[in-house]
């Protein structure tokens, strides 16, 4: 079954990304309630921003889960990547992700590594780059494992990284990796891929995650994606994740989570 999310930032300097909620995690837990999404997907500094009781109990109180957490803030304020030339820094990458996953984890949910996954730079070429990448994807997927939930992995358009754009090259980044799932970002995808339900069809199992989100990073339904198509593809598929609204806070956050409850209600049939 699939079921619904919205974002939450309570990174400061991340201010107008692409984030519907920001800062106050418990006003957003009750709007997002009140408008009847399933879950919240959290996008912290660090792992200890949040007490995990704490969510724990907002949570219970509104009555959602916790979809997903995101591990930006890595490098966003620390600038780490996993696929940084000296180990030292790609070792902090490593333990900085490693500490998301214990914060998602302990709450049921997956932690996202995006722009963590960085690019070719530094004397790093790009075949190193993806060992590197690989290597990390692999422990930090075991580690996740303990807690019983999948690493995601989300391939970026090619303005954020040179490592893969496509969901068929993150399917070649994760290939034989253990417990890690792609992210599969409509607004990425419509940058990147020729036909985003096909896309959608060719990584089937293997889509742990979903962004919705329009062509121009509002919400669902202010753009020009074909995001009909995309729902059918996800329900051929057989796609029983969470879709999470990573999209810009047009005109404001109650109408961007407003709209996007509509999309939903109008392409997953989520509380007709």
């Amino acid at each position: 079954m699939i079921r619904v999310s919205v974002t939450v930032s309570l990174v400061e300097e991340a201010r107008g990304g692409p984030f519907v909620f920001w800062r106050d995690l418990r006003g957003a837990c009750e709007k997002a309630s009140a408008l009847g999404f399933d879950g919240v997907e959290v996008f912290p500094p660090d792992a200890e921003a949040v007490k995990g009781e704490e969510l724990r109990g907002m949570l219970g109180d509104f009555g959602l889960r916790l979809a997903a957490v995101g591990t930006g803030g890595g490098w966003v304020k620390k600038k780490l990547t996993l696929t940084m030339g000296e180990e030292q820094g790609r070792a902090a990458a490593r333990g900085f992700v490693r500490s998301i996953i214990d914060f998602a984890g302990r709450l049921g949910a997956p932690a996202i590594v995006g722009s963590m996954q960085g690019r070719t730079a530094g004397g790093v070429d790009r075949g190193m780059a993806i060992r590197y990448l690989r290597e990390a994807l692999e422990q930090l997927g075991g580690y996740a494992k303990g807690y019983g939930v999948p690493l995601i992995y989300e391939p970026l358009n090619r303005y954020e990284t040179d490592l893969a754009n496509t969901v068929e090259g993150g399917l070649k980044v994760i290939e034989a990796l253990s417990n890690v799932k792609l992210l599969a970002d409509l607004f990425h995808m419509n940058i990147e891929e020729v036909d985003l339900a096909a896309a959608i069809r060719k990584g089937a199992k293997q889509i742990g995650h979903v962004h919705f989100a329009d062509s121009n990073r509002r919400a669902a339904g202010l753009g020009h994606t074909d995001l009909g198509a995309v729902a059918e593809a996800l329900r051929e598929v057989r796609y029983e994740g969470y879709v999470s609204a990573e999209v810009l806070a047009w005109p404001d956050s109650e109408g961007a989570a407003r709209q996007t409850m509509e999309a939903y209600r109008r392409w997953f049939g989520v509380g007709v």
